[in-house]
């Protein structure tokens, strides 16, 4: 019996044709991150550079991050985030299930929704919720949480080959890029096709540093190849600033640490297991 495709919708057009392309999702309102991954990028020579979603939330002033995203023409996507925000929704629609998560995502939503401009939502209500490019000869569709659903969370060890090949062919892609979780990993199957979550710049990927991570990904000898690149930037700035707005001191420490102390409960085991708490 023939498998149904899960996707319902026609896929965008391929929007644009590259060798090396930057990827990077989870701004968070690290304006200050935001600026040091592009200069990164563009210093390594990519073609192109695409976010993946999700400009606000956890940080302070998130109309620097739009700013800062328009500014140095980044092309971008739309994230759970964006769609709240850009539409005055009532929450994130993040995915969280548990209590503890959903307390401090409603506190991060609330500051960034109040803290958007009129003209910072407009922007964001019209951002396009995926995009088709070709990087080599290969297509890659560009989502937030997963090319099924925006806030959908894919794990490195609860994402298993079978459904990373049925992604790829209900998509009609040689690659998914996504993020949405925070955490950047990669599976490739012995025919190359894969998903790369691109991981988040808006903070730490709860390793205990407090660089951020991005994705390049390079059109090689016919080939797909991701390399995953940590950043430096000014986390001591960010930190100053996130506690003069009255950001929970919990998100503070995460900037300072490089550890998760809230968004816990929706990480897989041996993802939790990973981190400090």
């Amino acid at each position: 019996m023939q498998r149904v495709s899960q996707r319902a919708e026609p896929l965008p057009d391929i929007v644009s044709e590259a060798r090396t392309v930057a990827l990077f999702g989870g701004a968070y309102s690290n304006w200050l991150a935001v600026r040091a991954v592009v200069a990164d990028a563009r210093r390594r020579g990519v073609d192109e550079i695409w976010f993946l979603g999700d400009v606000g939330g956890f940080g302070p002033h998130p109309d620097r991050s739009i700013e800062a995203l328009r500014e140095l023409g980044v092309r971008s996507i739309q994230g759970n985030y964006d769609d709240s925000v850009g539409h005055s929704k009532e929450d994130c629609a993040c995915g969280y299930t548990d209590p503890r998560d959903n307390h401090f995502a409603q506190l991060s939503y609330d500051y960034t929704l109040a803290n958007t401009s009129t003209e910072g939502r407009a922007w964001l209500a019209a951002m396009p919720t995926a995009a088709r490019i070709r990087v080599g000869e290969h297509t890659v569709h560009l989502c937030h949480g997963s090319p099924r659903r925006v806030n959908e969370f894919l794990w490195q060890s609860t994402t298993p080959a079978g459904f990373v090949g049925r992604l790829c062919d209900d998509w009609e892609a040689h690659t998914i890029a996504c993020t949405h979780t925070g955490i950047h990993w990669a599976r490739r199957l012995p025919d190359g096709r894969g998903v790369v979550n691109v991981g988040a710049v808006g903070r730490p990927a709860n390793d205990g540093r407090r660089e951020v991570w991005y994705a390049l990904m390079r059109a090689t000898d016919g080939r797909l190849v991701e390399e995953f690149v940590p950043v430096a930037y000014d986390w001591e700035q960010l930190a100053r600033q996130m506690a003069a707005e009255g950001l929970p001191p919990e998100f503070v420490q995460t900037i300072t640490t490089g550890w998760w102390t809230t968004c816990l409960e929706i990480l897989p085991a041996r993802e939790r297991m990973s981190g400090q708490f």
